[in-house]
């Protein structure tokens, strides 16, 4: 029994000066988690949330008063360009069409008839024409024979009588003939007169007739049919038949923050999902980058907007989509990543390494507080603490790094590490607070967070 205890007491010895050894092994160490420097491809991406909408879209409004009797489409229906969609009631545009079509018609039977008379006057001219002709011949031959004084002067003044009545009969016939041309033109004139008003009454009996502007999709119909629609602004109630989309350029219009704005610029790809289709990914480009800030609690531009007070702020931007899909609706939610920079084989390193640092922290202290200096502190500096393991204990130095592009979870290093450099990673409290040239111990409990950009 004696031995036993001896045998415990023996081991319990042992593990307290195994467990004194190891502490004062890592006294003054400090535990941090690690990563090697390594060449990857970097891709830099702003996200935006919105809607589906199509590059071309309006509403097709009332252009006549009246009851609506037919509607020829429903809500969700393909239709044609010049297609008939609607009518609104048109008893009187109708009416009024098919009087000036029947005016028309008579006007074209009276100027057919003032032609013919013209016709008739141009015969009469020209049968005076042949009787004066005839009578300046039998006076010429007269006024021979009266001069040689053959002929008495009785039979003179008779003959001269005689061609004096053809010269006015040809002009009566003359006359006759102008006033049935002016006829015909009056009467031509009054045909055009109807034929305006034709037109007028057509165009109010069009307007009776919705038809699609172009080839779309019937998004929304705010009226039925028996109601009353009315001409008036656009938006007003009772004004609007139906909304029109054309679906063969399809938008995704996002809003994106503010402080990613500046690196949004057109012709960048996108990835467009929706949350509709889950699992597929629309391929698209930038087309459109508003130069207005949209207020996020309102969506009203700041130009427009009277309110002082400050909060955050978006942009809007237009995604078209590559291909369109028949899949896709007006007002879907949709979300859009841009890729607004690309790099391959840069070094990266991960983002939560970065620091902020600054060379003060090195000078010497006095009891325990730093040494005040007269002059200024020097500005932090970013960079990571690189683990230099060529010496015999694990010690840390500051370096700075000038950064490039930002992916998901890393960032290029332009300048300052070089690959295979391995850096400090974490704890997020350790590395704050850690310090250049410290010792350091590798985190074996904690697997360190591995370099990638997903």
């Amino acid at each position: 029994m004696k031995k036993i205890i001896l045998s415990i007491l023996a081991a319990v010895v042992v593990i307290v000066l195994v467990i004194v050894f190891i502490v004062r092994q890592q006294s003054g160490y400090t535990k941090v988690l690690t990563a090697k420097i390594a060449r990857q491809d970097l891709t830099t991406v702003v996200s935006g949330t919105g809607q589906i909408k199509p590059k071309t879209y309006m509403n097709v409004g009332a252009t006549s008063f009246g009851r609506i009797t037919h509607f020829y489409v429903k809500e969700g229906d393909l239709v044609k360009k010049g297609q008939t969609v609607a009518t609104i009631e048109n008893v009187q545009q109708e009416a009024n069409v098919n009087g000036q079509q029947a005016a028309i018609a008579a006007a074209k039977t009276d100027i057919a008839s003032y032609i013919a008379a013209e016709k008739t006057a141009e015969a009469n001219v020209e049968h005076a024409k042949a009787d004066l002709e005839q009578k300046r011949l039998d006076w010429e031959r007269e006024q021979a024979l009266y001069k040689d004084g053959i002929e008495p002067k009785a039979n003179f003044d008779a003959k001269k009588a005689l061609y004096d009545t053809d010269v006015a009969s040809l002009d009566q016939a003359v006359a006759q003939l102008n006033q049935a041309k002016a006829q015909t033109e009056s009467a031509r004139g009054h045909m055009q007169t109807q034929i305006a008003n034709l037109r007028v009454n057509q165009d109010l009996l069009d307007k009776t007739i919705a038809v699609a502007p172009f080839d779309g999709i019937v998004t929304n119909m705010p009226v039925r049919e028996g109601e009353t629609v009315v001409t008036g602004i656009q938006g007003t109630e009772g004004a609007t038949l139906m909304t029109l989309a054309d679906m063969s350029i399809i938008t995704a219009e996002i809003k994106v923050d503010e402080t990613d704005i500046v690196n949004v610029q057109i012709g960048q790809p996108a990835d467009v999902t929706v949350d509709a289709l889950p699992g597929k990914i629309f391929k698209g480009h930038v087309t459109l980058v508003g130069d207005q800030a949209l207020l996020r609690s309102t969506g009203q531009a700041t130009s427009t907007s009277t309110s002082g007070t400050e909060e955050a702020k978006d942009f809007k931007v237009v995604v078209t989509l590559d291909q369109p899909s028949n899949e896709l609706r007006p007002g879907l939610s949709t979300t859009a990543k841009i890729t607004t920079a690309k790099k391959s084989s840069v070094l990266a390193l991960p983002i939560q390494a970065l620091t902020m640092y600054s060379t003060d922290s090195d000078k010497p202290s006095k009891d325990g507080v730093q040494a005040a200096t007269s002059s200024a502190k020097s500005a932090p500096v970013q960079g990571v603490f690189v683990v230099d393991s060529k010496s015999s204990k694990l010690r840390v130095r500051f370096v700075p790094v000038a950064t490039g592009i930002t992916g998901t979870t890393d960032i290029e290093a332009v300048s300052g590490l070089k690959e295979g450099d391995e850096i400090v990673i974490g704890p997020y409290k350790t590395l704050r607070g850690l310090k250049n040239n410290a010792l350091v111990k590798r985190d074996t409990l904690k697997a360190g967070i591995p370099s990638g950009n997903s």
